[in-house]
């Protein structure tokens, strides 16, 4: 879905801006770094700061698909178990309905 293609192109890009300020707050607490080796230790504290929310989101996924298919898997066992006792007590009621005519004659 599109909607969920522009979410997700959001939170990459809100991940994305936060990285690049935690890693200019980095370098400008190590004043010593000349420009080259601060603009190294940006790009590569962005790219380990993405790869790890790569990581915990697919984590995050993983775990709700587990969760889906273990709901879907006990819905399915409660709606068999329902329409067990249902199907048993039409078989009661309609068992019970001609001794119930008889009874009323």
């Amino acid at each position: 879905m599109l909607a969920n293609e522009v979410a997700g192109y959001l939170l990459v890009q809100d991940e994305l801006t936060q990285a690049r300020n935690e890693a200019a707050t980095l370098c400008a607490r190590l004043p010593w770094l000349t420009t080259g080796q601060a603009e190294d230790l940006s790009r590569h504290y962005v790219q380990q700061r993405l790869g790890l929310t790569r990581q915990a989101l697919k984590a995050t996924a993983d775990r709700a698909e587990r969760l889906r298919g273990e709901y879907e898997h006990r819905y399915s066992q409660l709606r068999s178990a329902l329409l067990r006792r249902h199907a048993a007590f039409a078989c009661v009621l309609l068992g019970c309905l001609p001794m119930a005519s008889l009874l009323t004659r």
